[in-house]
């Protein structure tokens, strides 16, 4: 990228901005409509379960990644996912609080996720091609804040009206309306250019493939994508505290604050502080330092008191310490794909980063109906650990190992 275009560079804030809706249609869901149903007598277990139906789309979404890539344009695409995603919410929020009706919650969450993945594509392309190399951390930084800022209040505020409002609906209507005021960034923003206009949906995939196996070839790319796939940083428990708060005697209020205001607060200077760190050191080496950082805070947790101050603690830190993890995440991504086919890639490394998402907050239901919120707390840590520790394993192993001759490849630059 040269001078010029650096220079004008928009402000990351932006991004904040434009992926609040992202945000907000999975926080929604953990929190306002995971409690609201947990006092309508759903298990941990269910709700785990309709966390995993949000999650779902993100193991997927690089099938439909493409699309964006080579067809209409990325505001377009913005406004069509963000139109849906507040359509989807707001049918949720219409819907009465029965745990029979949760196979039909379970459809429409995994409709406003999918529209909510739309949203992060159209942003994906802008920031891939508008970010210098040097600050992809920061702009990664920024736009998972706006993730976990809009989890936020579709977790905090949206439960705070659903409760002080004495109509639930009313939460899922404000929320809409939120998600579409969010495309206002997009008046400031230029439209990029289509490095890939003139490819098909097909040849795009067939492009990306090619772009994984070249990345394959070389040590640090194949080191890039297994660690990827490890539960690093996965944050399992933030899709479960409206589930788990009455281990520690925390009612709607405290759940309410640690999944929205106070979740914002500490969770946005934790994404920009980890996307800046990432910046300056290697960025994989961060997201397994923020990662072990998370599993020392569960086993915190684990040995902490049982009151509604120390749930307010503990899921502070907690999502504190997420943040730093979602910057690095973000940093490491943007390095990785480059400015071509922008949304395609970044969505093919996050489908892959988002299963281990998924396997730990059912991992976390499980152990919480088998062994309680304590072995709840353990098995996380554990899982943490353990990923860091085998992949400075694997990195230890492969150290001396010729990768291109291994692979019967020429290096690749």
């Amino acid at each position: 990228m040269n001078e010029e275009t650096a220079r004008k560079a928009p402000h990351p804030g932006l991004y904040l901005i434009l992926y609040l809706p992202f945000g907000i249609a999975f926080g929604y869901v953990t929190v306002t409509l995971a409690w609201l149903l947990s006092q309508a007598g759903a298990s941990v277990a269910a709700i785990a379960a309709l966390a995993g139906m949000g999650l779902l789309p993100n193991t997927w979404k690089v099938l439909w990644a493409p699309l964006v890539d080579t067809t209409l344009g990325s505001k377009t695409w913005y406004l069509i996912g963000v139109t849906g995603t507040a359509a989807s919410i707001a049918g949720i929020a219409f819907m009465p609080l029965r745990t029979d009706l949760l196979w039909a919650f379970g459809w429409l969450v995994l409709a406003s996720n999918v529209m909510a993945s739309v949203t992060t594509m159209a942003v994906q392309r802008f920031m891939a091609i508008d970010t210098p190399d040097h600050e992809k951390g920061r702009a990664g930084g920024w736009s998972q804040a706006g993730n976990l800022s809009g989890s936020g209040l579709g977790g905090g505020a949206g439960l705070w009206l659903a409760q002080h409002s004495g109509h639930p609906w009313i939460s899922g209507a404000v929320l809409a309306i939120a998600c579409m005021a969010s495309a206002l960034p997009l008046l400031r923003l230029r439209e990029p250019g289509r490095a890939v206009d003139a490819r098909s949906y097909a040849a795009i995939l067939a492009e990306t493939g090619r772009d994984v196996l070249t990345l394959a070839r070389t040590r640090i790319g194949l080191m890039a994508c297994f660690i990827m796939l490890l539960p690093i940083g996965s944050g399992g428990l933030q899709q479960l505290w409206a589930a788990i708060a009455k281990d520690w005697g925390a009612g709607g209020d405290e759940v309410a604050l640690v999944g929205g205001l106070l979740a914002g607060l500490v969770s946005l200077p934790g994404c920009i502080a980890g996307g800046y760190l990432a910046d300056r050191m290697d960025r994989k080496q961060a997201y397994n330092l923020f990662g072990l950082a998370l599993a020392m805070v569960a086993v915190a947790m684990a040995f902490g008191p049982r009151s509604p101050m120390a749930f307010l603690v503990f899921a502070c830190l907690y999502n504190f310490v997420v943040g730093f993890c979602y910057g690095a995440y973000s940093a490491v991504t943007l390095e990785a794909i480059g400015q071509g086919a922008a949304a395609t890639k970044f969505n093919l490394i996050s489908s892959i980063s988002n299963v281990p998402i998924l396997v730990v907050t059912l991992v976390d239901g499980w152990a919480e109906t088998k062994f309680g919120a304590t072995g709840m707390l353990w098995t996380e840590a554990a899982l943490g650990a353990a990923a860091v520790a085998l992949y400075y394993a694997v990195a230890w192993a492969t150290r001396r190992l010729s990768w291109e001759l291994l692979l019967g490849k020429r290096a690749v630059a």
